[in-house]
């Protein structure tokens, strides 16, 4: 198994699918690299493409405030995507691009080895956690996958086009901040 500085150069210099030709920056992952909990989201928008680091633009700011109600912040958790470069446009990235990146992703978790797996949105729920999930009908649902207890919330950049699902998503931060202290984490 490579060390987290031989996954990230690998990722730096991947040219494993098209997103390679336009991306700014890869946006590898950021915080604690001995975190119970992984966040993971889709893919980079524009200003993680800028900077190198996922949730940096108005959604990032949002994530942040969600972590802060359950006590939490960027140096206690581990975020990343399941692609490192930004798809044109913002689109959703497409499966084969998905394919390419997923085992930069599956080697940071395995490197990680979170208790906690939090799905920041549709796409990256029905990634990790299963090709069928709703995240309208599942979000705040655990699910148990090799040890790992998984989770979904709304991806901030969807509360922030839609406020009214804000109220939806305090309960399943709570369940979060259960599952932590179960694990002990804020002892």
């Amino acid at each position: 198994m490579p060390t987290w500085e031989e996954l990230k150069e690998s990722c730096l210099n991947c040219q494993n699918c098209r997103l390679a030709e336009t991306r700014t920056n890869v946006v590898f992952g950021v915080g604690s690299e001995t975190s119970p909990i992984l966040f993971i989201g889709e893919g980079p928008g524009e200003q993680e493409d800028l900077k190198g680091e996922p949730f940096v633009g108005r959604a990032g700011k949002l994530l942040d405030q969600m972590l802060g109600i359950i006590g939490l912040d960027r140096s206690k958790v581990y975020i990343a995507n399941i692609v490192k470069c930004r798809p044109p446009q913002n689109r959703d990235p497409l499966p084969e691009e998905q394919e390419a990146c997923i085992g930069y992703l599956r080697a940071q978790t395995a490197l990680l080895r979170p208790k906690l797996i939090v799905c920041l949105g549709r796409i990256a729920a029905m990634k990790i956690i299963s090709p069928t999930f709703k995240i309208s009908a599942d979000h705040g649902k655990w699910f148990d996958r090799a040890g790992v207890r998984m989770m979904a919330l709304y991806h901030p950049a969807a509360l922030l086009r839609d406020p009214r699902r804000k109220e939806e998503t305090l309960p399943d931060l709570y369940a979060i901040e259960e599952e932590l202290k179960k694990i002990g984490f804020y002892d």
